[in-house]
């Protein structure tokens, strides 16, 4: 009876033993499983912390202004205002087009752009001052600005530091665009991906211009001459950008930056003009142009 007893103790002791190592074996489980979400919640803030655009950063203007004559005083504020506004709105599109296009992206569809607005914006205060005093000269060196991509290694070019994700996104983009023309889709569309790029139009700015005066002539002719390099330039692009960019990239990289340089030429036409006859109006319209297929 001893034995017997002894030999059901031993199977008891064994029973135990075995269930014990199943429990801690379980509990061992699920504290790795445990102690590895903190690295899953880690990475996601890490992703996040990639995602963040950055900011754009642009040197100021007012502070390298001569004095600003008396009568001049509220064009230059409301255009300091402008080159304000210009710069918040494109910082608000850096936020709202995170991941879109390709490695330049927003060099050519952000910081391009707003060079472009800045420039005719820095003109105009340049031509308001000297219209009653000497105007300033090398402004335009103020117009570029610069992504601020903050802890990511500072001020830093678009094009320098683009996020991972815009990178990836811009590949993703490229690949397919390129797959498609592979494949002679021959789809037409605004983002120049298609086999046939097509060309740039704009309005004929000349035809519709008043009598010039002589001593306007030089400056109007030079203008006119610029506009044409400006088309010229823009189609160039959009041929060696074939692929690129996403739905909206001709619209964004090519054709939008094309209107701000129009509509800051055109204006400086119409000043010429306006010098010594009447400054013609409604110009601006012409600023625009079109894709054509």
């Amino acid at each position: 009876m001893s034995r017997a007893l002894a030999k059901y103790n031993r199977r008891r002791v064994a029973f135990i033993g075995g269930a014990a190592a199943v429990v801690l074996s379980g509990a061992v489980v699920a504290g790795s499983a445990l102690a590895g979400e903190p690295s899953k919640g880690g990475g996601a803030q890490s992703t996040r912390t990639l995602a963040d655009p950055g900011t754009i950063s642009c040197p100021d203007v007012r502070s390298q202004l001569p004095a600003v004559p008396a009568s001049a005083r509220a064009e230059v504020d409301r255009n300091l205002s402008l080159l304000d506004t210009q710069v918040q709105e494109a910082n608000t599109r850096l936020k709202n087009t995170v991941g879109q296009g390709g490695p330049h992206f927003v060099q050519n569809a952000i910081l391009g752009p707003l060079k472009d607005k800045r420039v005719s914006t820095i003109d105009r205060i340049a031509i308001a001052i000297g219209r009653k005093g000497t105007k300033p000269q090398g402004l335009d060196a103020l117009a570029p600005c610069a992504l601020d991509q903050g802890g990511a290694g500072g001020s830093a070019t678009a094009t320098a530091a683009p996020t991972a994700s815009a990178t990836a996104a811009g590949q993703q983009a490229g690949g397919q665009a390129a797959g498609q023309q592979a494949a002679g889709s021959g789809a037409a569309g605004g983002s120049g991906a298609a086999t046939g790029v097509g060309t740039i139009s704009c309005p004929d700015v000349k035809s519709q211009l008043p009598a010039v005066p002589a001593s306007a002539r030089a400056e109007v002719d030079r203008n006119l001459s610029l506009l044409d390099t400006q088309v010229q330039e823009a189609d160039t692009r959009l041929k060696n950008t074939v692929g690129q960019g996403g739905p909206h990239f001709v619209q964004n990289a090519i054709l939008g930056p094309l209107k701000d340089k129009r509509v800051s030429t055109i204006d400086r036409i119409a000043i010429a003009i306006g010098r010594k006859g009447t400054k013609p109006q409604g110009l601006d319209s012409l600023a625009a142009c079109t894709l054509t297929k």
